[in-house]
């Protein structure tokens, strides 16, 4: 602004010189004037310039950085997008054992269910065996006294098979119950042992 007073008082300065005669004084108090004027000028360029040079490196540093900063988001963006793949790959595993942990605990209650239930009927067939197995073991083995008959119990279920320990020879019993009645049978069995007590 000062600037701009001094090129007025330049101009006035002309006109005056141009109105009085003493021109040698006024134009050299005058191009003093104007030649501290231009030097100001250059300062004014020159700082300007220098401002304007900082202004870009200020300007390229801050775009500089926002560069990086982007990267920089970028790359978390990335990272959270694969943290985020992965943790939803967990969850839909955690999501499967979790199902099959609840199928496996329903078939382990399942499976103690049945054992109570098995040990349960296995402690009402104990106390039936006890009563009847006694009585089963006296009546076979007072067959057995009776009749001398050694039973083959591998052969098919249909055959009936063993050895009759007669009093002077053992003869073999081979009978298919599929060719022979029940009563046929049972006589044929009666018949071998010894009524004569």
């Amino acid at each position: 602004m000062e600037v701009f007073r001094d090129m007025e008082d330049v101009s006035q300065g002309l006109i005056g010189l141009l109105n009085a005669n003493r021109a040698g004084a006024w134009v050299r108090r005058f191009l003093g004037k104007q030649e501290r004027m231009i030097e100001r000028l250059l300062d004014l360029k020159e700082n300007a310039e220098g401002f304007f040079s900082e202004i870009l490196a200020i300007e390229e540093n801050v775009a500089q950085k926002l560069i990086d900063e982007e990267e920089t988001a970028q790359r978390v963006e990335s990272k959270l997008q694969k943290i985020e793949a992965e943790l939803q790959k967990t969850s839909e595993k955690n999501d499967n054992l979790k199902a099959n942990l609840d199928l496996l605990t329903k078939e382990l209650e399942e499976l103690k269910e049945m054992e109570q239930d098995l040990l349960k009927t296995e402690g009402e067939v104990d106390e039936d065996t006890t009563v009847v197995i006694p009585s089963a073991v006296y009546v076979s083995q007072l067959y057995h006294q009776i009749s001398k008959i050694e039973w083959d119990y591998e052969c098919e279920p249909t055959i009936i098979k063993g050895i009759h320990h007669g009093p002077n020879i053992a003869q073999p019993i081979h009978l298919d119950n599929t060719q022979h009645s029940q009563k046929f049978i049972s006589d044929y069995l009666w018949n071998l042992v010894d009524t004569q007590w």
